[in-house]
């Protein structure tokens, strides 16, 4: 995971939000409401004070048609006979929440930040054989576009531009944008790793099912 990889301690807790219940034609607005939706909708431990929420959402769009991840393996077909041999859009909607509360079950206080990060995506011309002997992989599954370029994905991309970590699904600078908006509190960089951040952990909860 990209937190992970950047250094960031965190604690994946589940959410109430269903981010397929929100729909639209805008791409932008699209992935930011859906994130939105599963930042609000965390269920944070009842012992939790004060913690920092993020949620994510991709969206993938080529022209004005938006792509998210496949209702089955027909649909993971359908994208990717579309975004195959194509330069496509891919967004990434951020939305970080800062929580304080006031006391055991107290009132609960919060400050809202989100941001859109934005990559092109080249892939490069592929037959139907190509969708079809990848889709037996089953990566697609989950997947916004139908893709994982974090996995065995990426043989089908030829160039991107923009952040890498905006086609998994996570830009870990504009976290660490948000973060400072919604904390009033600048990161520290580990001179080790780039890009390690070190934000506030929320005490342990279930995990939720991975969601891109």
């Amino acid at each position: 995971m990209l937190l992970e990889r950047a250094g960031v301690a965190f604690h994946v807790v589940p959410s109430t939000g269903d981010e397929e219940s929100v729909s639209g034609d805008r791409p932008q607005i699209l992935a930011l409401d859906r994130a939105q939706i599963k930042a609000r909708g965390a269920v944070l431990p009842a012992d939790c004070q004060a913690g920092v929420i993020l949620g994510a959402d991709t969206v993938v769009c080529l022209g004005m048609t938006v792509f998210g991840k496949p209702t089955d393996d027909a649909d993971a077909l359908r994208i990717l006979t579309a975004l195959q041999g194509t330069t496509h859009t891919v967004l990434t909607g951020h939305h970080l929440i800062r929580v304080l509360r006031s006391g055991q079950g107290g009132a609960a206080s919060a400050v809202e930040a989100s941001a859109i990060s934005i990559a092109r995506v080249t892939m490069r011309a592929m037959t139907q054989e190509d969708i079809r002997a990848y889709l037996a992989t089953g990566e697609h599954r989950g997947r916004a576009g139908a893709y994982a370029i974090q996995e065995t994905g990426d043989r089908f991309v030829v160039d991107v531009q923009g952040s890498w970590g905006t086609v998994v699904g996570l830009s870990v600078s504009t976290v660490a944008k948000l973060y400072r908006e919604v904390t009033d509190e600048t990161l520290e960089l580990s001179p080790q790793r780039d890009s390690r951040l070190h934000l506030r952990s929320l005490p342990s909860a279930p995990p939720s099912p991975h969601v891109r």
